[in-house]
This record gives structure tokens, sequence and C-alpha cells, in this order.
């Protein structure tokens, strides 16, 4: 594998994992940097998402919901083509509800994300969810 593919790589998978962090440390900057201005994203419900802003809005809305989270990452698999990459990262995902009793939700999905290089730095620019079963207490 030539170098500068390895260091895509490794930025690939840091990507995800800002993602993953900026969810759970509820670092809006941290997670909106992780996407392209026009950004679609599925499967999070029945609507599919255009553009950042909308979806920051439902993401920072659905949180609210909860007192904490924890996305967990499987290794990724990625496909990079010059400056486009697609990837493929298993996720558990572990939440607490704010109820006066808190709830126990957990996801097991699939993340099928397309990435850009922008300006020099990767950006999710297609981000897609799909579902492999749940779990609430």
């Amino acid at each position: 594998m030539p170098s500068d593919q390895a260091a895509d790589r490794i930025a690939l998978q840091d990507l995800m994992l800002n993602y993953a962090a900026g969810v759970d440390e509820r670092d809006f900057e941290r997670y909106k940097a992780c996407f392209a201005e026009d950004v679609e994203v599925f499967n999070f419900g029945a609507q599919t998402f255009h553009g950042l802003d909308t979806w920051l809005d439902y993401v920072w809305e659905a949180l609210e919901n909860y007192s904490s989270t924890q996305h967990l990452l499987g290794p990724q698999l990625a496909t990079i083509e010059g400056d486009r990459a697609k990837t493929r990262s298993d996720v558990q995902a572990l939440h607490f509800t704010k109820d006066d009793t808190p709830k126990k939700f957990i996801l097991w999905a699939t993340y099928n994300t397309d990435m850009a290089r922008i300006k020099g730095q990767w950006k999710i620019i297609r981000h897609d969810l799909s579902v492999r079963g749940t779990h609430t207490d």
C-alpha cells in the first residue's frame, strides 16, 4: 500500500472517531467539522437530510433525549480512489435516556459513508445507517 494511501486510511478512521467522540462528548464543533456543507444523510429515521445545518439540527435535538451515549466503532473498511472514499464502519451505540428511571437503548448498525477530500481535509459527504438490531430496557 503506498504511504499516502496509508495516511488517508488513518485520516478516514480518525474522521469517524471524531464523529463518535463529537456526539458522545456533545462537542458541536468537533462533530460539525466531520461533514461537508452539502452532506446527505439517510436512514436516521423517516426523513432524508440534505445539508449540514438540517442534519445538525436533527442530531442535537435527538441527543436531548439522552443523558449520555457511547458509540463504539469496529475496524473500518475503506476503498479510496483519489480524493473520494467509501467506508464501512460497524457501530454499537449505547444510549441512556433522561427519564426519571433511565432506560438503556442499544443500537447495532453499520455506517456506510462516502467521504471526499475538501480543501485538504476528509469530510463526510454521504452517510447511511443500516440498522442490524436494537434493544431497549
